[in-house]
């Protein structure tokens, strides 16, 4: 099945980084995140967030990992879902983006499958899931 909808980053909260001696040009940086979701994909989820990314000039990668609450085309649970990206300025490349299985409780138990976040022009964010259940 697939499930879309769109979200928006209600909290984007800087955490701290253990030192390192090793310098970069792009400086690594980690974040906790809460998002609410509308659509075939209704709820919200927690996100750890971390990304080496150059802010000046736009170039970087990100990887997260998400916990989700809430319903997919009404089937309601929890699972956690991992995503990254590398953006080169304009656009996105090298995306991935994974259900993590053996994660999901309640009506979203089994779940498996893949997904998909796109940035529409006007800054909509919009998330996609292609994902299976076992009663499928």
């Amino acid at each position: 099945m697939r499930a879309s909808g769109t979200f928006t980053v209600h909290e984007f909260t800087p955490a701290p980084v253990p030192e390192s001696g090793i310098r970069t040009a792009a400086g690594v940086g980690v974040a906790t995140m809460r998002k609410e979701f509308h659509g075939e994909v209704e709820g919200r989820a927690d996100t750890l967030f971390t990304a080496a990314y150059d802010q000046a000039a736009g170039v970087g990668t990100y990887l997260a990992m998400e916990s989700f609450a809430g319903a997919l085309h009404g089937a309601e649970g929890t699972f956690n879902f991992a995503h990254s990206a590398t953006t080169l300025g304009t656009g996105r490349d090298g995306e991935y983006f994974v259900v993590v299985p053996g994660s999901g409780t309640a009506g979203l138990a089994g779940i498996t499958g893949t997904g998909a976040i796109t940035i529409d022009e006007d800054g909509t964010h919009r998330i996609r899931f292609d994902y299976q259940l076992p009663s499928e």
